[in-house]
Parts: structure tokens; sequence; C-alpha cells
């Protein structure tokens, strides 16, 4: 009995411990997402909003209730070069490893808020043809359906493939040419660069039309992961 309780008391310890270091992260994070750094970091809302929202209109994304891997990854990648990008490399560069993870955790935290999706009378031919890839793909070009990896309606799976839906279209554009282009690291099971090769400009705009049109999810760190935030 008693090893019993000692093995449950350190459990407990080990609990609390996690619980505690994540909310000092998401301190920490929120606290450099809105005044940024000593050492030269802008605040993050200046460009990806004060909820995390981003900015459609310029093509900065939406950070809010992404997974915290993924976030991380792209800090990593952003700062060691290895994602090119002319604003956010620098910045990248100028945060501290403990600093990535709690902006990541900070923002995994958040949650996002339900837009209201183009209703069918308001979707154009670029749209519809978008939608055709998405959820269909494209045999003649070896192209799978985006949905497989990113989840029906583009709502996101697990911690790699993240949610596509009410993303910018200009930021979606981007980042589908950048892999196209051999800007962007592969990513999940190194599948993008493959699939972006086989898109031509005029469907690369298509497909980001379309996303940037649907209904951005209702999550939070814990709709990826299964467990609260």
């Amino acid at each position: 009995m008693s090893n019993y309780m000692n093995a449950l008391y350190g459990l407990l310890l080990l609990l609390f411990a996690q619980v505690t270091i994540a909310d000092v992260n998401v301190t920490l994070g929120q606290e450099i997402a809105q005044n940024g750094t000593a050492e030269g970091v802008p605040a993050c809302a200046s460009c990806h909003g004060e909820a995390g929202q981003g900015n459609n209109s310029v093509g900065f994304p939406r950070l809010a209730a992404l997974p915290t891997p993924y976030i991380l990854q792209q800090l990593n990648d952003l700062a060691d070069s290895a994602r090119h990008n002319s604003m956010m490399s620098p910045v990248a560069g100028l945060l501290t490893p403990q600093q990535k993870r709690a902006l990541a955790d900070y923002y995994a935290s958040l949650p996002v808020v339900m837009q209201t999706p183009a209703s069918p009378t308001q979707e154009n031919s670029i749209q519809r043809a978008g939608k055709a890839i998405a959820t269909v793909g494209k045999l003649s070009q070896n192209l799978p359906a985006c949905d497989r990896c990113h989840g029906v309606n583009g709502a996101g799976v697990g911690e790699q493939f993240p949610p596509l839906a009410g993303q910018s279209a200009i930021y979606l554009e981007n980042q589908l040419l950048s892999w196209k282009n051999g800007d962007r690291p592969a990513g999940a099971l190194d599948l993008m660069p493959g699939i972006a090769s086989q898109l031509s400009p005029q469907q690369i705009k298509e497909i980001a039309h379309y996303y940037s049109r649907l209904s951005q999810p209702i999550m939070t760190q814990s709709t990826h992961q299964g467990e609260k935030p």
C-alpha cells in the first residue's frame, strides 16, 4: 500500500508540475505576443492580431488554436532559415527556445471565433474549381484531395496537418508557391513539395480561395490533442 501511495503521490506531483509549466509558458507567450521582448522582438499581435486571428487582407496567418508542435516547428524552421521569410526569419532568430515554446503554447490555447461561410450563391468559378481539387483531387495530375490530410472542410488533423479553413487566401497561395519553388521545408511525411509541384499557378489560386471562404473551425489545442490545454 505504501508503494502504491508513493507512486500515486509522485504521479500527482508530475502532473502538477506539467500544468504549472504550461501555465507559465502561456503567460510568457501572452506577454511576448502582446508586448514583444527587450531584445527587439516586436509584439506578434501587431501583425497576427490581438486574438491571433491573423490579417487576411495582407496575408498574415491565423495562429490561434494551431497545435503547439506545428507552431514550434515553424518558428524553428524560420530561425534556422530552413523556411525563408524576410519578415519572420529575423524575428524567430531573436527568440530563445523557451520563448518559442511559450508562444506556441499561448497561441495553441486560444480559441478560434466561428466566421460566417460564403453561401452557395456567392460561390464563384474559382472557388468551385478549388473545391474540386480540395475534396476530390485530380487523378490525371496525381493530386490527392487536400481533405485527406487536412480534414473535412480543412478543419485540420492532428499536430502536423494544420487547419486551412478561414486562413488568408494570400497566405495559402504564398505557402503553396513556396513549396513549389523549394523555399519551405517539406513538412509532415514530406508530402507538400511533390503536391505543390504538380499544381499550376491557377490551381494554387483556386485552392487558396476555396479554403479562405470556409468557416474557421472552433477549436483549441484540446481539439487536436484530445486533452485540455
